[in-house]
């Protein structure tokens, strides 16, 4: 059965969830006549928990709360971080003036669209501020500041193209299955999903603000239903990812531009990665053994960029086109304690950068 076939392919990989069901405690998130958001992002994600745990028994699932407390944000990234999530989910219900506002919608990092989801964004992030020293925290980060956002486009996540992956296989199940109105994928400059080094979605299951709708999440049959969307969602997805066989394709900043075409598929060949002092030979391995290689990511960019880029900072890179993205790495080796202890030297430049895993 294919259920079997994904538990048994998640026990191999120990793979992780984390569930945040967002806002809590002394912040309420969004009020609605009768009840608060807080709530329902809490009941959704419990539900969800409880399914995950009956239908994929070898997945763990970590929640960042299971009771009404605050939780920082930056705490929350921290717990799936520290607990190595293969996917981070952070439950919300929406609001709005208009009292006509409907439907689902799920965002992952980005800032294509920065200016039409600032409010939101804003909003999310304003919890912040109910922390002591916020500002030592996020690093100087205003929630309430525009220029604040101008961050997000040099730190992109290096998951954005599973991310949403995952965000589509949600929208289709609720859409299709649930019927509900389609906000669509969006993108937001959400902290939460910038600092979690893990596919990640903040999903927002409805609005508080609409009488019709805020009648509906607050139903039991409505957060079972709801909750068994987002597991066969993750099932979707965990399933794709398990028959998906990606290959890295890196050439160096120094070498002639490649043509767009950088990213493979099964059918094409596949480019060579260049050679580094840990690799091995071609002589000492077979062509049909994979060699796994740790790249440290330090940004991304919807264009080319020129080795000169100040956003590069001077640094020789390599780099993979993924979808519309161009993801630039600073350091490329079969060894990984080499990445690592480059990453403590490079983090003075790109304190986010982060460690990837593939093989050629």
């Amino acid at each position: 059965m294919l259920l079997f076939s994904l538990a048994a392919g998640a026990a191999e990989t120990n793979y992780t969830v984390v569930l945040d069901a967002g806002h809590g405690g002394k912040d309420p998130g969004a009020v609605g006549r009768f009840s608060k958001e807080k709530d329902l992002n809490l009941s959704l994600v419990l539900k969800m928990g409880e399914l995950l745990n009956e239908q994929y028994p070898d997945v763990k699932v970590v929640y960042t709360r299971s009771t009404d407390v605050f939780i920082p944000l930056q705490t929350r990234a921290d717990i799936a971080n520290k607990n190595n999530a293969d996917l981070f989910i952070s439950i919300h219900a929406n609001a709005s003036p208009s009292k006509e506002a409907k439907g689902v919608e799920t965002f992952i990092l980005g800032t294509e669209k920065m200016e039409k989801n600032l409010d939101v964004a804003m909003r999310e992030n304003a919890v912040m501020k109910l922390e002591s020293d916020y500002k030592t925290t996020y690093q100087g980060f205003d929630p309430n500041s525009i220029d604040s956002y101008i961050m997000f486009e040099l730190m992109q996540n290096s998951f954005m193209d599973q991310s949403l992956q995952f965000a589509e296989q949600v929208q289709k199940r609720f859409v299709g299955h649930l019927n509900r109105s389609d906000r669509g994928v969006q993108q937001a400059s959400f902290w939460v999903l910038l600092k979690t080094a893990c596919p990640s979605i903040l999903f927002e299951m409805g609005f508080i603000s609409n009488p019709e709708e805020e009648r509906y999440l607050n139903q039991e049959a409505s957060i079972a239903q709801m909750a068994n969307a987002l597991v066969n969602a993750f099932g979707a997805y965990t399933h794709k990812q398990a028959v998906r066989k990606e290959n890295l394709a890196i050439d160096t900043t120094s070498a002639p531009v490649p043509t767009p075409s950088v990213e493979t598929t099964p059918d094409s060949p596949v480019p060579s990665v260049p050679s580094t002092p840990s690799s091995p030979s071609n002589s000492s391995r077979s062509s049909n053994s994979p060699v796994t290689y740790y790249a440290l990511q330090i940004c991304a960019s919807r264009t080319l960029l020129d080795p000169s880029d100040p956003k590069l900072k001077g640094l020789s890179c390599e780099y993979r086109k993924v979808g519309d993205w161009y993801k630039y790495y600073a350091i490329v080796d079969t060894d990984r304690n080499k990445v690592v202890e480059k990453q403590k030297e490079i983090k003075k430049l790109f304190p986010d950068c982060w460690i990837t895993k593939f093989e050629k």
